[in-house]
């Protein structure tokens, strides 16, 4: 099955189980996009002592697993493009919502 991931929050456990669903579907065998848009964009300086969502998305990454970040709302907050957080566009979330056979938001 071909899963989307859409995260809009920056809420450490929500962030983390969002991503933490990605790596359990990757695991058995289903292919995963994440879209950050809204305050999901700040993941990856997401900062909590047990819900650590910047190293479920590392571990996504290394898993085979899609991360695609909304440019405008990077752009609002001054972040820029990272290596795991590509700069995408809203195209590319309807492209993923296409893709997708379901799609789920955190």
């Amino acid at each position: 099955m071909r899963l989307g991931i859409i995260i809009e929050t920056n809420e450490p456990e929500k962030a983390w189980n969002g991503v933490r669903f990605g790596n359990a579907a990757l695991k058995q065998g289903h292919e995963v996009k994440v879209f950050l848009m809204s305050a999901g964009v700040e993941i990856e300086s997401i900062t909590h002592e047990k819900y650590n969502a910047k190293a479920q998305l590392e571990e996504f990454a290394k898993n085979g697993g899609i991360i695609l970040a909304c440019g405008t709302c990077l752009k609002s907050r001054n972040q820029s493009e990272t290596d795991v957080c590509p700069l995408s566009t809203m195209v590319d979330c309807v492209n993923m919502v296409e893709w997708a056979d379901k799609v789920v938001s955190f």
